[in-house]
This record gives structure tokens, sequence and C-alpha cells, in this order.
């Protein structure tokens, strides 16, 4: 008798592990790494943007544009996105207007829907 409670007991105590081992691995999942691309530019970077700086002082500030499109010389794009896995968490797009004299005329700041 003590033997079959025994046998018992090591039943529900294996499948009990079991259980345990099988529902923990698949909470388990792998670290995605953020992936960063292009130029991040944040709000502060934003603030020291205005008209009448030169291309070398955006440059200064924001890095070299990621599109300088030989057709339109006047107008700078940066672009950057955050990626986690394979899920898209932002992107942002600041487009920089120059005069014919190459200082800043307009800027604009497009946050790209991800849906």
């Amino acid at each position: 008798m003590k033997q079959v409670m025994k046998n018992k007991f090591s039943n529900i105590f294996y499948i009990f592990i079991a259980t345990f081992l099988i529902n923990s691995c698949s909470a388990l999942s792998p670290y995605k790494v953020p992936i960063l691309q292009g130029n991040i530019f944040e709000e502060e970077d934003i603030e020291k943007l205005s008209e009448g700086l030169s291309r070398d002082q955006v440059k200064f500030i924001f890095g070299t544009a990621l599109i300088q499109d030989p057709f339109h010389s006047n107008r700078w794009d940066y672009y950057y996105s955050i990626q986690v896995g394979d899920e898209k968490i932002n992107e942002n797009k600041l487009s920089i207007f120059f005069s014919d004299e190459g200082l800043v005329d307009s800027w604009t700041i497009e946050e790209i829907d991800l849906n």
C-alpha cells in the first residue's frame, strides 16, 4: 500500500514538474535588439533649427542628410526608424528646404503612419 501511494505521489510530482517546465519555457521569448536606422533627431535638435542657418550649421546639428537629391538641391531629407524584431515602433522624416543663398528657408516634420 505504501508503495502504491509512493508511486502515485511520484507520478503526480513528475507531472507537476513537466507541466511547470513546459509552461515556463513557453513564456520565454528571445531578446530582440532595437534597430535604429537613419539620422536620429530629437526634439532638442529641432529646437536648434531656425531660419537663416547655413548648410554647414545644419550638417553640424543633424549630420549628413540621408537623401540629397540632385534634382532638388535646395532640399535635404533626414529619415529615421526604430524597429524591434519585425515590428516598427517609430518612423519620422524631416525635410529641410534651403533658399537660393544656401540658408534654411523652412522645414517639415512628418511622422509616417505605421498602419
